[in-house]
C-alpha cells in the first residue's frame, strides 16, 4: 500500500533529486529540491485557504459500518450556508518539528473513541481503516477493511494523528466471518503539509504531486504498545532525541536514535549500547522480570542498557 512508503526527507535535503527530463539531451537531469521552509509556507497558505473555503460531512456506510465516508465540498451556490472547516469545533492544531522545520498540523477529531481504550503512541501498531485524498478530492490510497499498521512505517502526518484518538470497546462477529466494531471507535482527519507527507517523492502513479498537501481520514479500532526488537524497552521510549521519530541513524556527533552508531536504530537493536550484553539482560532481574526504573549500576544517571562501561548486569 502506498501509505507504507516511508518519507525520509532528511536524506533528500542533503542532495539533489534525480529525474528524467525530455528537455535534456542525455535523457536525464538533476533537479534541485525546493527549500523546505519555502514549501512549508506555501502549503500553509494552501491548507488554511482550503479550511476556510470548504465544509465536510461524514456519511454513514451501511455496506461497511467500519468505514464511514468523509466528504467535502466548496462553500458556494447551494452550499453557501455551510460551516467552513476552519470554524468547526472539532478542528485542532499542533506544532510538529521535522528536520529543523516546524509545521502547523491541522486535524479534525470527529470522535476521540472509547474513553476506556488507550491512546496509541507514535511508534505503536494500530488497527485502522483510512482514505488518502488530495485537496482536489482525488483518492490516492484507501483501505476500507481494518488492517494493522506499524506507525513507524507511515508518513509522519499520518502517525501524528493517531495519538489523538482511542480505539473501540469491542466488536461482533458476523455470520459471514467479518467483524463489525462497536460504534465508538475513534475518527479523525488530518491535513498534511508535504513536509510531513511525501514532499518531493509522492508514490509513483498516484495523483499526488510533488510538494502537494494531502488529507488522511482515519478510523482507529485498536492499538498495541509495540516493542519492535523485543528488548523490553517499548519502541516509543527509544526515541533518544525526543523528536517523535525512532529511525534516525545520526550524523557525526549527533547519534540520532542509534546510540552505539552501528547503523541500527535502538528500536531495532537488541544491544542498544553495543557492549555485548543484550539490552533485555541489562534491565531484568535473574527471573527475567523488567526492573523499573531501569538499573543504573554505577549511579551516573545513565541506565545500564545505554552505558557501555557497564558490561554485565550487576543487579
Amino acid at each position: 500500500m502506498k501509505l507504507r512508503y516511508i518519507l525520509i526527507v532528511s536524506s533528500l535535503i542533503l542532495g539533489l533529486f534525480s529525474s528524467c527530463s525530455s528537455d535534456d539531451d542525455n535523457g536525464a537531469t538533476q533537479v534541485e529540491l525546493r527549500d523546505p521552509e519555502e514549501v512549508k509556507d506555501e502549503n500553509s497558505i494552501q491548507i488554511e485557504e482550503f479550511l476556510q473555503t470548504h465544509f465536510y460531512e461524514f456519511v454513514d456506510n451501511p455496506q461497511n459500518p467500519n468505514f464511514q465516508k468523509f466528504t467535502y465540498d466548496t462553500i458556494a451556490g447551494a452550499n453557501a450556508d455551510k460551516t467552513p472547516i476552519s470554524d468547526s469545533e472539532d478542528l485542532f492544531s499542533k506544532e510538529v518539528t521535522q528536520n529543523g522545520v516546524t509545521y502547523e498540523l491541522y486535524y479534525l477529531k470527529i470522535r476521540e473513541g472509547n474513553m476506556e481504550e488507550r491512546h496509541p503512541t507514535f511508534a505503536d501498531s494500530t488497527l485502522v481503516t483510512f482514505q488518502g485524498l488530495t485537496l482536489n478530492n482525488e483518492t490516492f490510497d484507501t483501505n476500507p477493511n481494518p488492517t494493522w499498521f506499524d506507525l513507524t512505517q507511515t508518513v509522519r502526518g499520518f502517525y501524528e494523528l493517531l495519538p489523538e484518538l482511542r480505539g473501540s470497546s469491542g466488536f461482533v462477529q458476523n455470520s459471514d466471518g467479518t467483524v463489525t466494531f462497536n460504534d465508538d471507535f475513534g475518527i479523525g482527519v488530518v491535513f498534511v503539509p508535504s513536509g510531513l507527507g511525501f514532499f518531493a517523492t509522492p508514490p509513483v502513479g498516484s495523483p499526488v504531486r510533488r510538494y502537494q498537501p494531502i488529507i488522511f481520514t482515519v478510523q482507529l479500532y485498536k492499538s498495541v504498545l509495540t516493542d519492535h526488537d523485543r528488548d523490553g524497552i517499548p519502541s516509543n521510549k527509544e526515541d533518544l532525541n525526543n523528536n517523535g521519530r525512532v529511525d534516525e541513524l545520526g550524523d557525526g556527533d549527533d547519534l540520532g536514535d542509534d546510540f552505539d552508531g552501528n547503523g541500527v536504530p535502538n528500536f531495532l537493536d537488541v544491544d542498544d549500547d553495543g557492549d555485548g550484553v543484550l539490552t533485555r539482560d541489562e534491565i531484568s532481574d535473574e527471573s527475567g522480570n523488567i526492573i523499573l526504573p531501569y538499573p543504573d549500576s554505577d549511579g551516573d544517571g545513565t541506565p545500564d542498557y545505554l552505558d557501555p562501561d557497564i558490561p554485565v548486569n550487576n543487579t
